[in-house]
């Protein structure tokens, strides 16, 4: 027989039970569509997370003070913004310095009730180097009671522009609150205080607990080398340098560990679909013996049988593993719609599943065909 009539073979095979084959090539599309769209989501996550990193920027570093060699927390000079500043390759500077009191939205809150918020104190320049958005303070506004809430800490006191807020024991005026700093999560939980209204209304010694520098993208390791001497030379072992942007790496990273177990998920949903498709097969063949018995009484040798049955195989997984890309794909489309990022798929991702269904195909109606072609044509005839 030619391809054409083995197509057409097998398809007649599966049109004559179409339940069970709708059944068995379910199987096959619950594993493929698993496999997709684990595979679709995850790109398109890696990819808003890889383009939120270019945006960014990877060459936000920040500074902050670790331990003395007594195991006492150590702290940084009040002059270490200013002396970050003083390297050549250095674009941006700004520091925050945690201070000891709290903020509420009116004076009757008990004062254990914190709501998780930070205060800081805050240099002008901290926004442009972490390159966000949102009212800021001003060389005046700094220097009076106002405050800035990050984005998180906006949302649990719940005060907007022109409120005022209890903090330190005095009434702040809210300047308004910035947008979320995925490189500084923690600015995000803070209520940011002016650094000179810090210095005169809160007894802030103006020493910064976290510095953050931005800079030249090409000098990043050569300035990460040199940061905590230049901050700390008194004590450059007292002082922790990190870059943000390799957090967010670290999260691609975990999220690829995910990816893996829930693939290995999709496995095995493919290989209970394999086995679904092999039980049809050979529930066929046990079946169909009169039909095989004819056949070859007819002159079909044991290849023709063997290639019926194992084309009705390759069918009914091809069947299966189209439907289950296409809810696949249909997944990673809504999932990423759903959380406003742009379909990703890897380019491997589809081909790979063709590949799989294939292979089901010809491993689950291996056995099968070969069994169907191993039959007499006077046993298949007379056996009930």
């Amino acid at each position: 027989m030619n391809v054409s009539d083995l197509l057409r073979t097998g398809a007649a095979g599966l049109r004559a039970r179409p339940n069970r084959a709708a059944l068995s090539a379910l199987g096959i599309a619950i594993g493929i569509a698993t496999v997709i769209a684990v595979l679709g989501v995850s790109a398109t996550s890696r990819a808003d997370l890889l383009r939120r990193l270019d945006e960014l920027g990877t060459n936000l570093l920040t500074v902050t003070p670790g331990q003395t060699v007594r195991g006492e927390d150590a702290s940084l000079p009040a002059s270490a913004a200013a002396m970050a500043g003083q390297i050549g390759t250095v674009q941006e500077t700004g520091a925050t310095a945690r201070l000891t009191a709290e903020v509420y939205r009116n004076d009757l809150i008990p004062p254990e009730r914190t709501g998780g918020i930070t205060v800081q104190a805050a240099t002008p320049g901290l926004l442009t180097a972490l390159q966000g958005s949102g009212p800021w303070f001003t060389e005046a506004t700094a220097r009076y009671p106002t405050v800035v809430l990050g984005a998180v800490a906006a949302r649990r006191i719940g005060a907007r522009a022109g409120d005022q807020v209890w903090l330190g024991g005095r009434w702040f005026t809210v300047l308004g609150a910035l947008d979320p700093l995925p490189l500084a999560p923690e600015v995000d939980r803070s209520a940011l205080v002016g650094w000179a209204a810090a210095a005169e209304l809160l007894a802030f010694d103006c020493k910064p607990t976290t510095l953050y520098v931005r800079a030249d993208p090409q000098a990043v390791a050569s300035v990460a080398g040199v940061l905590g001497r230049t901050v700390n030379p008194e004590h450059p072992e007292e002082t922790v340098v990190a870059r943000p942007s390799d957090a967010l790496a670290a999260r691609a990273a975990a999220a690829g560990s995910l990816t893996g177990l829930l693939l290995g998920l999709g496995a095995v949903a493919l290989l209970v679909g394999d086995v679904g498709v092999a039980n049809t097969m050979v529930i066929s063949v046990l079946e169909r013996r009169g039909e095989i018995g004819l056949r070859r009484s007819l002159g079909a040798t044991r290849g023709d049988v063997r290639l019926q049955f194992l084309t009705e195989s390759l069918l009914l997984s091809v069947l299966g593993g189209t439907a289950g890309a296409g809810l696949g794909v249909l997944v990673t489309t809504g999932y990423a719609l759903a959380q406003g990022l742009r379909p990703s798929m890897e380019p491997w991702a589809l081909p790979t599943a063709l590949v799989a269904t294939l292979l089901i195909g010809l491993i689950a109606g291996g056995y099968p065909a070969t069994r169907a072609a191993r039959l007499s044509p006077a046993t298949a005839l007379t056996t009930p």
